[in-house]
């Protein structure tokens, strides 16, 4: 190469530089927080961030150049969620995401004004959230932990399972206007399937050991536990007395049988908070929460424990088995 198309040449490329640079200082730093209801070595819930953050990247969003995440584990204290909420609503981010419904209320007491999308929440209208599945509303939106008429599922796989139950008792808070509605789905399939269903409110520990022991007493006895705050935070007891009592069990998430319980059925929830980043995103471009319409689960899984299931004297049919999305041995 000649000396002068070398000169030309580098005085091309370092005109350049500065544009590169420019372009590079302009892309804006976009700030999204997180609310948690779970400490920071929770593993299920160290997946559901994880399918977040994996959204985010195969939308462009990078962490350290173009984005910044705060994250909050505030566990299921609901003073430090009252807390932690707070703490995020004056950083003043672009959007924040609520990890439930536990954390959704104390977010929306500290700001009505910031950005959040939710996810695995049960009944968003019903308890007051958005004002209606397809025009939220307000600065909230995000993704349903499942239909009511998924209740009904949990008994046709318990009976599945175990086929002697005739009785069941069904774990909700009854605090919560989703707990009552998740049971009447249960109601309403109960008849064809000869079941006696009996709720049972879970307001503390205590209450749900008596209830569970009392339970007990009578033969063909199974248990389902719904969804809910008080569900997450007493799951080791509920597992525990599952297993102490014999009772067949089964539960609305994955992470309720990879602690040792029997049997689940719910939506993939590491899914739930991939598409969730989805929603973030078109937030940071502009769009609001009120013009979001909230979005149902299209990705549900079936879980069993064998171990779990040999300890209770209980064959899973081969059936189930095979149409199972993980099994646990």
């Amino acid at each position: 190469m000649r000396r002068r198309e070398f000169i030309t040449l580098l005085g091309g490329a370092a005109a350049t530089w500065p544009l590169t640079a420019r372009a590079q200082q302009s892309e804006r730093m976009r700030r999204v927080g997180i609310l948690l209801p779970a400490a920071a070595d929770d593993l299920t819930w160290q997946a559901r961030v994880g399918g977040f953050q994996q959204g985010l990247a195969l939308l462009g969003r990078t962490i350290g150049r173009n984005v910044q995440i705060d994250i909050r584990w505030a566990t299921t204290n609901a003073a430090e969620l009252r807390k932690h909420a707070a703490e995020l609503a004056a950083l003043a981010p672009d959007v924040i995401l609520a990890g439930g419904a536990s954390t959704l209320g104390p977010l929306l007491q500290a700001t009505r004004t910031v950005p959040i999308v939710f996810a695995i929440v049960v009944d968003p209208v019903g308890a007051g959230y958005v004002d209606s599945l397809a025009q939220p509303g307000g600065n909230v939106t995000g993704f349903m932990l499942y239909e009511y008429s998924v209740s009904g599922k949990w008994l046709e796989l318990l009976k599945e399972i175990a086929p002697g139950v005739t009785r069941v008792a069904v774990l909700r808070d009854a605090t919560q206007v989703f707990g009552i509605g998740q049971f009447a789905a249960i109601q309403a399939v109960a008849p064809s399937l000869r079941v006696e269903v009996n709720p049972v409110d879970i307001r503390d520990a205590g209450e749900i050991e008596r209830a569970v022991v009392a339970y007990a007493r009578a033969p063909n006895s199974g248990l389902i536990l719904t969804g809910s705050a008080a569900s997450v935070r007493n799951r080791d007891l509920i597992i525990t007395l599952a297993a102490l009592h014999k009772l067949p069990a089964v539960y609305f998430e994955r992470f309720f049988v990879t602690s040792g319980g029997l049997a689940s059925y719910g939506p993939d929830t590491v899914e739930v908070f991939r598409q969730a980043a989805g929603y973030v995103d078109r937030i940071l471009k502009g769009e609001k929460p009120a013009d979001l319409p909230v979005q149902a689960p299209t990705k549900f899984e079936t879980v069993i424990n064998l171990k779990t299931a040999k300890a209770l004297g209980l064959t899973v049919p081969q059936a189930l088995l095979t149409r199972a999305d993980a099994v646990i041995e």
